[in-house]
């Protein structure tokens, strides 16, 4: 398996996490409680070649490096990235990922809320914004 990338979008209560590879196939997304951070971080990098943690930088982001610098074992380098308006984008691409179905489908675009957190699309869309930067 190719080397991955590890998306961690920080927050007080809950985090976004993603795996995606090179090639942008994307592995693993999840949102979990922020104490079960490190825990399902380690997990995933004994499952997953992760050669790169990238993390948002906006509200927890600094203390959040720090700690996984301080947590994991052997941590691989971490890259902050601008996550700027990622919220926005990330509920678009729910409904692109998961479309509307009955009612929902009826609602303008715009009016639409995912029914879940999107931490987690938001860790892939950190992970895009990374590999982006890194094409031009």
């Amino acid at each position: 398996m190719q080397p991955t990338i590890l998306g961690f979008d920080p927050g007080r209560d809950k985090c976004g996490i993603a795996v995606m590879g090179l090639d942008r196939k994307l592995y693993y997304h999840q949102v979990v409680s922020a104490t079960a951070a490190i825990a399902s971080i380690t997990q995933l990098r004994q499952q997953f070649p992760v050669s790169l943690i990238v993390i948002g930088d906006q509200t927890t982001a600094k203390n959040w490096k720090q700690k996984l610098e301080k947590e994991l074992s052997e941590p691989p380098s971490i890259v902050m990235v601008d996550e700027r308006y990622t919220t926005l984008e990330a509920r678009d691409r729910y409904w692109q990922m998961f479309p509307p179905q009955g009612l929902q489908q009826l609602l303008p675009r715009g009016l639409r809320q995912p029914p879940k957190p999107i931490d987690d699309i938001v860790a892939i869309l950190l992970i895009e914004r990374y590999l982006n930067r890194l094409a031009q």
